[in-house]
């Protein structure tokens, strides 16, 4: 069973203090959070992506000076200079950049690994909005040893990095600090060829200073409703748009407990075509996810299932158009992770699959048909979603959604929807205001009314000063989105909050702040079913990067039948209330040795709950990063007694960036498997990989502490992207 690591953030609305300080760096008159434009200038001749800016074509390009800071202190000078130039060709964007640093000795550059996060090294980054629509975009990321990072936008400012695209980077450190070269292909791009005009801005990170600097920020953000534009773009080629992904994937996988040997040779094809520069049609046959990662074991406390994130590359391309109604988890019509599992979580062969994604116009496209075949819950089903919105006012989005399938029931299942986001980033003083409205309709086989959900959000999330917002949702009895994700149903929920973060100038502390979050969810049948109020006293942040958190939080639960929390311990029918308080430590993440630890303690329905969770992870260099997580639950109630323990243990070796070998260590004595992932992942260039995946599970089948190997496998697997 799983829980998160901190008390679910809730809502409600006061304020718990504002410490003294300097006036906020907002108030400088400066021209950061303006909207700023660079003509791109196009080139005869593309640069070679190196790491060093010695071409001749680079001395022509466009150049782009005027970042400022964005943390600690928004739109004050940069501690150190950055030179950006920009050019572009036929088939790609270039972009070289010089980071100077007067200190290049002291550059972060500890992450060698392909496909890891950088944001603990410094980086240089860039956002590129093709359709100029301030909601919708690329991220594209490299620190100083030329790793690739990219993302999606979605919801406008949350960041996908499941996405991959194909693109090519080179990095070098000199002895004024660093250089980042990029080429992104316009196939990679959905773009319209008639818009000249792109959103674009650009970040840089110095690690050793936690500083942020920017191009073009307001509020601290920057992301496609937050940007500059490059003008020029004209003649782009994306040639015939097509990518063909052949894979073959080797597997052989013994299962222990029913003495079953299974091995296969699965090839597999992965075919996407650009049908107009900006909508892509895509399609999978005999689709293999032997090398995805495994996902971040947990353990649940709560009566309610869980929400783990996409990891799929086919479901991640164009994901963003998929979004509703800015829904976190509960009530969303579209949830990929539906397709290929059945409902005890094995994996489903998928058959075939196809999808078109993009923009046409003003509005944004997205259609997705996938068959798979039976399992257990279910026979073979095809699965269909479709969703359109279209572009209004100057941020917002209007659109519809429809799905249909029911991949992990025999039962039939459809649902439409209509949802309408409303984000305004141009408000005085940098503010933000952002709202959502949506209403969804299912219909399940042999069930009849009480099936529709809706619900209204308005927000401030602004990372200085004020913040705040309230919102009001409610799922009917039989509201069922077989294609998506809804762990309680028949229920009312309210929510606000409102905080308070100072940003002083000076000082030990970069970010000192408080708040007051409530939750509270309602039977539709009558009563109460949740509650809890979270009263954040103390969040503060150093100006390494360091941080510590303090907060009490009261909690009301009613179970109208007994909860079967762990084994032989049930918690019987009837009302609790209790409170608990919980102090978390962070310590900045560019250091060798770096971690977190927490601890919370208080009551726990009826009874009490001690927990502690604690990380450390270790970067000795580029080729080597460990990290040991180990969480206990220590639950006395008067039902009984018992303890939880979730153990993680990963440690990445790196011969280079393109060579990697990542192993992970997972247990956790509920279920009392040990599970152990071990990928050797080679990467030649971008778009062509090769793995060796080996996973074995042992599991304590009699509780007595002596593990049994329960399950092996390994699997090999190459694909190899040709594109025309």
């Amino acid at each position: 069973m799983i829980e998160p690591r901190l008390p679910p953030r809730a809502a409600c609305a006061t304020l718990l203090f504002a410490l003294g300080g300097d006036a906020l760096a907002q108030d400088l008159e400066v021209s950061g959070s303006s909207e700023k434009s660079v003509r791109i200038v196009r080139t005869e001749t593309p640069p070679v992506i190196d790491g060093v800016l010695d071409e001749a074509a680079w001395s022509s390009a466009a150049t782009i000076e005027d970042l400022h800071q964005i943390q600690p202190v928004e739109y004050a000078e940069a501690s150190e200079p950055t030179l950006i130039r920009l050019m572009y060709d036929d088939d790609a964007l270039y972009i070289g950049a010089r980071l100077y640093d007067s200190e290049p000795e002291q550059i972060t550059a500890r992450i060698l690994r392909q496909g890891a996060e950088v944001f603990a090294d410094d980086w240089f980054a860039v956002t590129l909005d093709p359709f100029h629509d301030r909601r919708s975009g690329y991220l594209f990321q490299t620190n100083p040893n030329g790793l690739r990072q990219e993302a999606l936008y979605q919801n406008v400012s949350e960041e996908q990095w499941d996405w991959q695209g194909i693109w090519y980077a080179a990095a070098g450190i000199d002895g004024e600090g660093w250089i980042a070269e990029m080429a992104i292909p316009f196939k990679t791009l959905s773009f319209d060829p008639l818009n000249d005009t792109w959103g674009i801005n650009f970040r840089r990170s110095i690690a050793r200073r936690d500083e942020r600097i920017g191009w073009v920020s307001r509020n601290r953000a920057t992301n496609p409703s937050v940007s500059g534009i490059a003008i020029g773009f004209e003649g782009l080629d994306q040639g015939l748009g097509l990518d063909v992904v052949p894979a073959i994937a080797l597997r052989d996988s013994r299962d222990r407990l029913s003495d079953v040997d299974d091995s296969e040779s699965a090839p597999s094809l992965d075919l996407f075509y650009k049908i107009t520069p900006s909508l892509t049609g895509s399609l999978t046959l005999n689709t293999d996810f032997s090398a995805t990662e495994v996902d971040d074991r947990q353990v649940n406390l709560t009566r309610f299932a869980l929400f783990f994130p996409e990891k799929r590359d086919f479901f991640l391309q164009d994901a963003d158009i998929f979004e509703f109604g800015g829904i976190g988890e509960n009530g969303r019509p579209f949830f990929s992770r539906r397709i290929g599992l059945a409902a005890d979580g094995e994996i489903v062969d998928i058959d075939a699959g196809a999808k078109i994604s993009g923009r046409v116009g003003r509005f944004n496209l997205g259609m997705l048909s996938i068959r798979q075949e039976a399992s257990t819950d279910a026979p073979a089903e095809t699965s269909t979603v479709a969703r359109v919105s279209a572009n209004v006012l100057s941020e917002s989005t209007v659109g519809l959604i429809a799905t249909h399938g029911s991949p992990q029931s025999p039962l039939d299942n459809s649902l439409v929807g209509a949802d309408f986001m409303y984000r305004n980033t141009r408000l005085p003083g940098g503010r933000v205001l952002e709202g959502e409205a949506w209403v969804q309709q299912s219909r399940t086989e042999g069930i009849d009314g009480d099936d529709r959900a809706y619900g209204l959000r308005v927000r401030s999330p602004n990372e200085t000063g004020f913040r705040g917002g309230v919102g009001f949702t409610e799922l009917d009895e039989n509201f069922n989105p077989a294609l998506g994700f809804a762990n309680r149903v028949g229920i009312r929920r309210l929510d606000g909050d409102l905080g308070y973060t100072h940003r002083p100038r000076s000082g030990f502390l970069r970010a000192v702040g408080g708040g007051f979050e409530a939750e509270r969810i309602e039977r539709l049948a009558g009563g109460l079913e949740s509650q809890e109020i979270e009263l954040e006293l103390l969040e503060a942040e150093g100006r390494r990067g360091d941080n510590v958190r303090v907060e009490r939080s009261f909690n009301k639960e009613v179970l109208l039948e007994p909860f079967d929390i762990h084994p032989g311990v049930v918690i019987p029918a009837g009302e609790y209330s209790f409170a608990s308080t919980r102090v978390n430590f962070e310590f900045a993440d560019q250091r060798k040795l770096s971690g977190e630890i927490g601890y919370q303690t208080g009551g726990f329905f009826s009874g009490d709950r001690d927990e502690i969770f604690g990380a450390i992870r270790w970067r000795p260099s580029g080729h080597f990063t460990g990290r040991l997580e180990y969480g206990v639950n220590e639950i006395d109630l008067p039902e009984g007694t018992f303890t939880t323990r979730l153990l993680s243990v990963r440690a990445d070796i790196v011969f280079s960036a393109r060579l990697s070998w990542v192993n992970l260590i997972q247990y956790d004595n509920v279920s009392e498997v040990i599970g152990i992932n071990s990928r050797l992942h080679w990467i030649p260039e971008a778009g062509r990989e090769a793995y060796l995946v080996l996973n074995h599970s042992a599991e304590d089948l009699d509780r007595d502490d002596r593990f049994h190997s329960s399950f092996s496998e390994a699997a090999v697997k190459f694909n190899y992207t040709f594109r025309f």
